[in-house]
């Protein structure tokens, strides 16, 4: 136990040892710190660029790395992003020994008492001209001052919507310096893209890359060149949300404009389902015309709903035509032959359209149905009863006139018998020609109320026709869009 005890008392002899002897190197090289601090910035300036030969072209290696995409604003062609920008160079008045300051290799120091290269994003679209944040820069033994500092930028970029939302778009990040030239500072692309390894994904864009590429310019203002360089970000758009929130509903919305061609033309809401779509596509119409910029660039989706719009807009039309059709009436003049023949001969069959009223079975099959259930003889008996019928409407005159000759003749009868005789065939005769007026009448209404039948067959061809032609244009436009999308 006691020689437990003296081990466990020699270990913590030795850690406390330890700790002492690292806080008086940490105090040593706190003290050598000081000492350099004050040593190197006693006759240092900030305002003049470090170097010896002022001849000498100062080198600036440019580092972008992309944090984060803050927002893409299409409208006002603005891409706001989170950047960590990393420069070092060599400056020639802040060097030393490293041997003479216990081996103190680096310090780290605030980023305004050395002198800064002023690169700044020359595409810049903010309103806000501050400073640079003043993050600490570390300064090493050889003169190389490392500056790492983030920065929310929002830069400009030209979008182009043309294939929205399956488009993508390449913005531009330039960095140059704003007052030297490239004979006094050289700006140098450390990579020849920028750093997405500490990117985080965004939900409405894809990173494809972000090439860099170093340009040397010479402007109309001045002879000196000016070396900028352009960090490319390829973006692709993540086009589910839009898919599901804007092109979806219009093709569904979309394919009821043909059923209005389906509705009964007695039900008096043909007209109203087409305006009632027109109206709904003009409300998508506007919610992607807030999206995008007010440029001649059309997206892809606008065209689809103009082009669906127009469609609408035609077949109710069309449908207020075949509607007139419906309602001519027997006022109306007869069908023409050759609606007839093409209409109601060859297009009813093809489309499977029936007389107003009936259904898949005509009246005709069920009439030899009935013959069937009943007979032959029943059949043929009721032709017989009805023929019959009309046959003796017309001979009661024929009929009265023998008899009452007959009895004239065998028993002789004259005077007011002959004369209630005669006046009796006249009265059948007054009958019978009121009988005939109203069978005319009745004759001529059937004639018309068919007339008026023929329109309203021809008006459902129409609408199974032009049923199916939209039809088939809604589904062409809409493997169109996602043709062209692919």
């Amino acid at each position: 136990m006691k020689r437990k005890s003296l081990t466990s008392f020699s270990i913590s002899l030795c850690l406390l040892f330890t700790a002492v002897m690292l806080q008086a190197v940490e105090s040593a090289k706190g003290k050598y710190a000081h000492m350099l601090f004050n040593k190197l910035f006693e006759d240092y300036s900030n305002a003049l660029r470090p170097v010896e030969d002022t001849d000498k072209v100062l080198n600036v290696t440019l580092q972008i790395t992309l944090s984060q995409i803050k927002d893409m604003d299409e409208r006002n062609q603005i891409l706001s992003a989170y950047l960590w920008i990393r420069q070092s160079w060599y400056d020639a008045y802040l060097k030393w020994d490293k041997d003479k300051y216990d081996g103190l290799d680096s310090i780290r120091i605030p980023s305004n008492l050395v002198w800064r290269p002023d690169i700044v994003l020359y595409n810049k679209a903010d309103d806000d001209f501050s400073e640079p944040v003043n993050t600490n820069v570390v300064l090493r033994y050889d003169g190389k001052i490392t500056w790492d500092a983030p920065a929310i930028t929002k830069s400009s970029c030209v979008v182009d919507v043309s294939y929205f939302p399956f488009d993508s778009q390449q913005c531009n990040l330039t960095f140059g310096s704003w007052t030297y030239n490239g004979n006094q500072v050289d700006i140098i692309n450390s990579l020849d893209s920028g750093d997405l390894s500490d990117f985080i994904e965004d939900v409405e864009w894809e990173i494809r890359g972000m090439p860099a590429v170093k340009n040397v310019i010479t402007y109309g203002c001045c002879s000196e060149p000016y070396p900028d360089v352009t960090f490319t970000l390829i973006l692709k758009r993540k086009s589910s949300f839009y898919i599901f929130n804007l092109l979806l509903p219009c093709i569904l919305i979309s394919f009821l404009a043909p059923l209005g061609f389906y509705l009964p033309a007695d039900s008096g809401e043909k007209v109203s389902l087409g305006v009632t779509v027109l109206l709904a596509l003009t409300v998508f119409q506007l919610m992607v015309a807030e999206i995008m910029p007010p440029s001649e660039n059309v997206p892809l989706i606008g065209k689809y709903y103009i082009a669906t719009m127009t469609m609408i807009t035609a077949s109710t039309a069309l449908t207020i035509i075949i509607m007139n059709l419906h309602h001519c009436g027997s006022e109306a003049k007869p069908v023409p032959q050759w609606a007839r023949v093409v209409i109601l001969d060859y297009m009813s069959k093809i489309f499977f359209v029936y007389d107003v009223g009936e259904n898949c079975t005509s009246p005709k099959r069920e009439k030899e149905e009935e013959c069937k259930l009943e007979g032959d003889d029943g059949c043929q008996r009721r032709h017989k009863e009805v023929r019959s019928h009309l046959s003796n409407r017309n001979d009661d005159c024929d009929l009265k006139e023998k008899l009452n000759g007959n009895l004239n003749k065998s028993y002789g009868i004259h005077g007011e018998k002959v004369r209630e005789t005669v006046n009796c065939c006249s009265c059948y005769k007054i009958l019978i020609k009121n009988i005939e007026y109203i069978a005319n009448c009745v004759r001529d209404h059937k004639a018309n109320r068919a007339k008026g039948i023929e329109w309203k067959k021809v008006a459902k061809v129409m609408d199974r026709f032009f049923m199916w032609i939209f039809f088939i244009m809604v589904f062409f436009m809409s493997v169109l869009i996602i043709g062209k999308a692919a």
